[in-house]
């Protein structure tokens, strides 16, 4: 057992794993991440791409990532590409990159040997006929008037729909299993269906595509998968996937073990509805940073060890539950304040004059990069006669217990001089635009040689040197914590899930941000400059502190 294995959190799935190895059942293990690419992936499927790679990892095995491309008609090269973008970004790699097409043939030759042992046949009844054939919950299915075709006519129908002789849903090729079990899913269930549409692999080759049912479970053997991991709502699926096992000569046969699918409240994780706000407009694209999305997530700013982490905190079990978005957010948060470099920025600027400063004087402060980190370094900022302050930071009418600026109140300004408020000045609107203020310049630093104690500390930026910017303020994209279960989920769209802030003020250190450094502006947040935008762009990847908190109770 490995170092990581021994430190890794213990579940279910781990101890199946292991007793398999304990027991000699396996050497070693494969698993597999199967998305279909016919959209972008989400957090859900970071929870099942953190299990797979993750087991694979600390149980020394190794992980595929397998592209189940069976429906040419909602697939694309883009969510191919998006999809191998946003595995390598959470910090995986997989052992052998695969496609369900790598397979059609052998999927083919697997549906013949079915035929030939009297145990699927071709059916021409419609898809609302075989819905109804089916049966319900309570009562038997019965069987299709085709169910009884000879093998051979049987072989003869499959290889003419191969050969594209007939048209999109004329026939389909079903297994020959149960019509009165218990288990819908294996009253003859559809293996094969005809649709000539276009495959963005394989082309016009193949007019007939397989099911994922009978897909799957042949890919996973074929590949010698030893632990399929998959969500809870194919618990029901697994019979069929052991018996389309049991009726053919693949290379092994996968133990298929399911567990619950992340459900995160304020969101929804369905890849249609997902689709919608991005073709209704309601988002700007996939990569929206509110989107739940991992491409939306990185755009935002999340770090992928956040991810990994959160995906760990929550857990593997067998119940379904919704979990709180503030555990995402607490992930991202800590991430973030291990790493993120403090820097200063003004997103409501309020100018401030200092009367008796020198004028023209320009001062270089030395500022920590991180308070708690010495070895992340310092930085130079500049300090002059006028300067920006938050607009909250200043209060013409101030009550006792507010600590910053008001006439007559003194704070200290971070990194620099004690600072008293003594007028103000407002426009013809009656809007305060100015403060006047006075420095001690004996208190550089921000410490008072006669002893003196403020208790308001605020940040600003120096006006001749501060870099103007546009800062994105996002939120929450859902007011309710399950929009998913409501009859129309975008009535529940915040209407201030984005709050874009113009002429926002940033020390000159942020002019040459990267696009890819996590900052945090003190007393404000933590930000990233934007992927996507040119000139000085930045949005909010988290408060400082949860402002959820009292909304989530509210709801409980």
């Amino acid at each position: 057992m490995s170092e990581e294995e021994k430190t890794a959190p213990s579940n279910f799935i781990r101890n199946i794993i292991q007793e398999d190895l304990d027991s000699g059942k396996h050497q070693s293990i494969q698993t597999r991440f199967p998305p279909e690419p016919n959209g972008y992936l989400h957090i859900g499927h970071a929870k099942s791409i953190v299990l797979n790679f993750g087991v694979a990892e600390d149980f020394n095995g190794l992980c595929n990532l397998r592209f189940d491309d069976t429906n040419p008609e909602k697939e694309e090269d883009e969510y191919v590409r998006a999809i191998m973008e946003d595995v390598r970004w959470l910090g995986y790699e997989w052992s052998k990159l695969c496609h369900a097409s790598d397979y059609f043939q052998q999927l083919y030759d697997y549906a013949v040997e079915l035929i030939k042992q009297g145990k699927a046949y071709v059916d021409s009844l419609s898809a609302e006929q075989i819905r109804e054939y089916r049966g319900t919950l309570t009562e038997p299915g019965r069987e299709s008037p085709d169910r009884n075709r000879s093998i051979e006519e049987n072989l003869d129908l499959f290889a003419r729909m191969r050969a594209g002789e007939f048209a999109d849903g004329q026939y389909v090729l079903r297994a020959k299993i149960d019509m009165a079990s218990p288990n819908i899913n294996l009253r003859d269930p559809a293996l094969y269906r005809i649709k000539k549409a276009f495959h963005q692999r394989t082309g016009d080759e193949w007019p007939i595509y397989p099911m994922y049912d009978y897909t799957h479970c042949i890919s996973d053997a074929i590949e010698g998968i030893t632990h399929s991991l998959c969500t809870l709502e194919f618990e029901d699926h697994r019979p069929l996937y052991d018996w389309v096992l049991d009726q053919v000569n693949t290379p092994c046969h996968p133990q298929q073990i399911e567990f619950a699918r992340l459900q995160l409240k304020y969101t929804i994780t369905s890849k249609r509805k997902l689709n919608q706000l991005v073709s209704e407009g309601h988002v700007e694209d996939w990569d929206d940073p509110r989107m739940p999305t991992i491409s939306g997530m990185r755009r935002r700013g999340y770090p992928p060890a956040a991810i990994r982490d959160f995906c760990e905190r929550i857990g593997v079990t067998k119940k379904d539950s919704f979990i709180e978005m503030a555990v995402l957010e607490n992930s991202v948060r800590e991430d973030l304040n291990e790493h993120a470099q403090r820097v200063m920025g003004v997103l409501r600027p309020l100018k401030v004059t200092i009367e008796n400063y020198p004028e023209g004087q320009v001062e270089e402060l030395t500022a920590q990069n991180h308070p708690q980190k010495p070895e992340m370094g310092t930085r130079v900022i500049p300090f002059s006669k006028t300067i920006y302050i938050e607009r909250d930071d200043f209060m013409e009418d101030a009550p006792k217990k507010f600590f910053r600026l008001s006439v007559g109140r003194e704070v200290r300004l971070r990194y620099a001089y004690f600072v008293t408020c003594t007028d103000f000045i407002k426009d013809e609107n009656g809007e305060v635009i100015e403060l006047i203020c006075t420095y001690d310049p004996e208190t550089k630093g921000g410490n008072a040689p006669d002893g003196r104690k403020v208790k308001g500390t605020i940040h600003w930026v120096s006006a001749e040197h501060a870099e103007d910017a546009t800062i994105n303020l996002y939120d929450r994209l859902f007011t309710h914590p399950n929009p998913a279960g409501t009859e129309d989920f975008t009535e529940h769209l915040n209407p201030e899930s984005l709050t874009v802030l113009e002429n926002c003020k940033l020390e000159p250190s942020l002019a040459h941000a990267e696009k890819d450094t996590h900052y945090q502006f003190e007393r404000t947040g933590y930000f990233i400059r934007d992927s996507r935008s040119e000139g000085l762009v930045f949005n909010r990847t988290a408060t400082l502190r949860d402002t959820w908190a009292k909304i989530d109770k509210q709801n409980q």
